[in-house]
């Protein structure tokens, strides 16, 4: 559905440098702090930057010969962009029917209403997580085959991030579509995504199917002298701490079962990215 090899993008201070894959029926995710390189390559996808290399495909096709019925089969929720704030959602009806063949108008005013979105009220009105819930429907209601979603729970509640995902699933029952969507809720991914890329400066530094990053990766807490005598070969990376040394690994059994005297704990996606980012090799 969507491959990027070697994207890259020169800006001063920071350089992208990015291949991956969403495969069709997939839910992808990309993981990495703040300024790691995710709306960039998100832009580069969506064709609103210019690349300094590398190639892009979508539904098979080089970047550039996309055409306008190809672009109506892509959902968008960028993180610093929307619609215009003078505009009501009832403006916003007629302009969205135009632009896709495949509106579904009434869908799209079911869920503004289960969502509570004024129809009435202009958009600049609304709090950032009205604006993040109407970027989501309008993205799900023109039966897109594939959803380019950066940071899509940023701002909204517990309850209205639980609908959200709900959405997204219930989307992916569907044959022929996939998603790429970032996030900072490291726990909304987990229960989401198939497979996982964490970027980190314009790289990516990791890439695992989710289920295989939380049953095999873990956390090995240990001291000076037993880090001394630890076999590494499974060891991704390493951090000093003040009772020792905190490593990462993708053979957790392997350390529960030959070393019984350190600590080894599953760990979240959340530890994983900081020991990708903040650990040694």
């Amino acid at each position: 559905m969507l491959r990027l090899n070697k994207v890259k993008k020169q800006y001063e201070g920071f350089e992208l440098n990015c291949t991956l894959e969403v495969q069709e029926g997939c839910i992808t995710g990309l993981i990495g702090k703040n300024g790691a390189g995710k709306s960039t390559t998100f832009k580069a996808i969506l064709g609103l930057i210019s690349m300094d290399g590398g190639s892009i495909e979508i539904f098979g096709k080089p970047i550039s010969d996309i055409g306008i019925q190809d672009k109506e089969d892509i959902g968008v929720v960028l993180s610093d962009a929307g619609f215009s704030g003078y505009l009501t959602i009832y403006d916003l009806i007629p302009m969205l029917r135009s632009m896709y063949r495949n509106f579904q108008e009434e869908e799209f005013i079911r869920e503004c209403e289960r969502f509570r979105l004024p129809m009435n009220k202009k958009i600049k009105e609304f709090s950032t997580g009205m604006k993040r819930k109407l970027q989501v429907v309008a993205a799900l209601t023109h039966e897109a085959k594939l959803l380019i979603l950066d940071e899509p729970t940023a701002g909204l509640d517990v309850v209205a991030r639980d609908v959200l995902l709900d959405m997204l699933r219930a989307y992916m029952e569907h044959e022929g579509r996939a998603i790429l969507i970032s996030s900072h809720i490291s726990s909304d991914l987990e229960g989401l995504c198939d497979d996982i890329y964490m970027i980190n400066d314009g790289k990516i530094v990791l890439y695992e199917e989710t289920d295989v990053l939380l049953d095999s990766y873990g956390i090995l807490k240990m001291t000076t002298e037993q880090y001394d005598k630890l076999e590494k070969e499974h060891i991704l990376r390493c951090r000093r701490e003040e009772f020792g040394y905190s490593c990462l690994t993708d053979q957790r059994q392997f350390y529960q079962e030959n070393y019984p005297e350190i600590a080894v704990e599953k760990g979240t996606i959340d530890e994983l990215i900081m020991m990708m980012i903040r650990g040694e090799k």
